[in-house]
């Protein structure tokens, strides 16, 4: 930092200590200028906080309650009276889905009862746009529900790794399937098994993007896996992930 003439503001200065189950050390803390840093439970970095054990469960705290949501929705509800249906729509949009979208890959892996709290507020707003049941948000006509969203969004981010425009850092985690011999899988598009080390909980496997992807990639239909362009690959991807 000095060298880029950067100063360190101690006052903003966050540590996260993320040990492994293997790792001696249980704490850890720095000393910067006199000044000693000790390791927080979370920290946040480009609007993300994460926390000591990756569960994401501080994030996704932040949201407001559904009570406020609720709140907000039932003002919207007064106003959606003069607006246009697709209007209103753009709105929710802006206001609600733009928000459950933000890296919402990270929460790839994470139980059905760690993302409930975002699918309630998905499923308020739903209610206020279209007037129906919540059961209308599996349907195709529809935005996905939260837990489809994060798989969308990850398949997004896989494909772009398959096709070389991703970060180089994901290229090296997703490798393509290349048979030793000559086959017929050798042409579809599928990824490689991932190597893990030994000693790696299943638990700890079951969040791994190099996991995750590999497998939610390799289900997905012939046509998705091999679609030249990313429009005609999510043309294919939305309907699967809706029905599956």
């Amino acid at each position: 930092m000095l060298a880029q003439h950067v100063k360190l503001n101690l006052d903003k200065l966050e540590l996260l200590f993320l040990p492994g189950k293997a790792c001696p050390l249980k704490d850890l803390s720095i000393k910067v200028d006199n000044y000693t840093v000790s390791p927080s439970l979370s920290a946040k970095n480009i609007g993300v906080t994460l926390n000591n054990t990756l569960s994401f469960s501080a994030n996704i705290k932040q949201w407001p309650a559904a009570a406020i949501w609720e709140y907000l929705l039932y003002n919207f509800r007064i106003v959606q009276l003069y607006l246009a249906h697709e209007v209103a729509q753009v709105i929710i949009q802006v206001i609600v889905l733009c928000r459950l979208d933000y890296c919402n890959s990270l929460f790839a892996g994470l139980p059905a009862c760690a993302i409930k709290p975002l699918q309630l507020i998905q499923n308020a707003a739903a209610r206020v746009v279209f007037t129906l049941p919540i059961s209308f948000l599996m349907s195709p006509r529809s935005s996905l529900p939260v837990e489809a969203r994060i798989h969308y969004k990850t398949m997004v981010l896989t494909y772009g790794t398959t096709r070389g425009t991703d970060p180089l850092f994901l290229q090296a985690i997703l490798k393509p399937y290349n048979p030793t011999r000559a086959l017929h899988s050798a042409t579809s598009g599928l990824l490689a098994l991932p190597f893990l080390r030994v000693g790696c909980s299943c638990s700890a496997k079951s969040k791994l993007f190099s996991v995750l992807a590999h497998q939610w990639w390799n289900q997905l239909p012939p046509e998705a896996k091999t679609a030249e362009f990313l429009p005609i690959f999510q043309k294919h991807l939305k309907p699967f992930q809706t029905l599956s």
